[in-house]
C-alpha cells in the first residue's frame, strides 16, 4: 500500500490526528532506523513507512489519510551490542510509549523475546518476529466535548479520599445495569456516584487504571492480574475495565467518568508507580520502552 509521507512535527509525542492525517512521533537517541507500521483490524501487517524527519532524537512524519481508529506499532533499528546497553532488534513489533490507546494483549507464547530465549544466551539476538504476540497501538482523536467541566479542587484539609480499584468497585453491585460493572461507566453511573456522595467522599484515588500485562507465570495458570502495576501504556486507559472494547472506545469512557464525578465534585486521582514496567530486566520481553526511549552508554 503506497503511503503519502511529509514531514510532520516532533511535538507533540505519539500520534496526533489533524484534518490532513496523523502525525506521529517518537524519541529513540540510540535508533538508526525507525519503521511506522500499520496493521488491519485482524491485527495483520500490512505496511510500513520508514520516519525519515529526526529533530533532538524525535522521529516524526505525518502520514496522510490516517484517521481514528487505525491500528499501529514500531520496528527500530540500532546497534545489537548488549554488552553496552543497546539491545535493538528490529524484528520486534513496539508500543509506542505515547499511545492512547492499546488493543490486544501480550501473547507469552510467542517470540517476544529480543535475544534468543532457547538456547539460554541473552546475548544472542532473536530473529522471529513478534508482532502476532503484542497488542497494537489504537489511533485516537482526542476531541471531546468536556463541557463546562472543572476540577472540584477541594482543600486537602477538607477532603475525603476514597481508594479504589475500578472493576472491584461495581464488578458486585445489583444497582449498577449488568453491562457495566467493573468499567469506567459502571464507576461513574448513577448508583455507583450516589454511593460516593453517602460516603462524603470528595475524591477517588483510583488503582492503576494505565494499559498493563498479564504475567506469563499467571497466564499459564489461567489467572490474570488483577492490581495493575505492571504497565505497558501509561497514557492508555486499560480496555479491560471499559465496556466499550479495546479499539479507542476506552478513551471516551474514561472521559465520560471524570466528567461525571466532576460533576458530582469528586476528584480524580490516579494511582501511577514508575519505577518499574511489564519489561522487567535485560532478561523480559521487548515491547516498548527498551528500544524506544533508548539512550547511549556513554564511555
Amino acid at each position: 500500500m503506497k503511503r503519502t509521507l511529509l514531514p510532520g512535527r516532533p511535538y507533540p509525542l505519539g500520534a496526533t490526528v489533524s484534518s490532513k492525517g496523523t502525525n506521529f512521533a517518537i524519541f529513540s537517541e540510540g535508533a538508526t532506523r525507525v519503521d511506522l507500521c500499520f496493521f488491519d483490524a485482524a491485527g495483520k501487517q500490512t505496511d510500513c513507512v520508514t520516519l525519515r524527519e529526526r529533530t533532538a532524537y524525535v522521529w516524526h512524519g505525518l502520514v496522510r489519510n490516517i484517521k481514528a481508529g487505525q491500528l499501529y506499532g514500531y520496528r527500530i533499528d540500532g546497534p545489537w551490542e548488549p554488552e553496552r546497553g543497546h539491545r535493538f532488534n528490529p524484528n520486534k513489533l513496539l508500543v509506542d510509549p505515547y499511545a492512547e490507546a492499546l488493543s490486544g494483549q501480550v501473547d507469552w507464547k510467542k517470540p517476544i523475546f529480543a535475544h534468543d530465549v532457547a538456547s539460554g544466551d541473552d546475548l544472542k539476538m532473536d530473529t522471529q518476529d513478534s508482532a502476532d504476540g503484542v497488542p497494537k497501538c489504537v489511533v485516537v482523536d482526542s476531541k471531546f466535548d468536556w463541557g463546562d467541566d472543572c476540577r472540584p479542587e477541594t482543600p486537602l484539609a477538607d477532603s475525603v479520599i476514597y481508594e479504589m480499584h475500578v472493576k472491584g468497585f461495581s464488578i458486585r453491585n445489583p444497582r449498577v445495569p449488568k453491562k457495566l460493572r467493573g468499567t469506567y461507566a459502571g464507576l461513574a453511573c448513577e448508583p455507583g456516584i450516589d454511593y460516593l456522595k453517602q460516603l462524603g467522599v470528595t475524591a477517588v484515588e483510583l488503582l492503576p487504571i494505565h494499559h498493563f500485562i498479564d504475567e506469563g507465570p499467571l497466564v499459564d495458570r489461567g489467572l490474570v492480574d488483577y492490581w495493575g502495576y505492571n504497565t505497558l501504556g501509561y497514557f492508555a486507559p486499560m480496555a479491560r475495565y471499559s465496556s466499550c472494547g479495546d479499539t479507542g472506545g476506552q478513551v471516551n469512557e474514561f472521559k465520560h467518568m471524570v466528567k461525571a464525578l466532576h460533576a458530582a465534585g469528586i476528584e480524580v486521582i490516579l494511582d501511577v508507580v514508575y519505577n518499574h514496567t511489564c519489561e522487567g530486566n535485560q532478561f523480559g520481553p521487548t515491547l516498548c520502552w527498551k528500544e524506544s526511549v533508548t539512550r547511549p552508554i556513554t564511555e
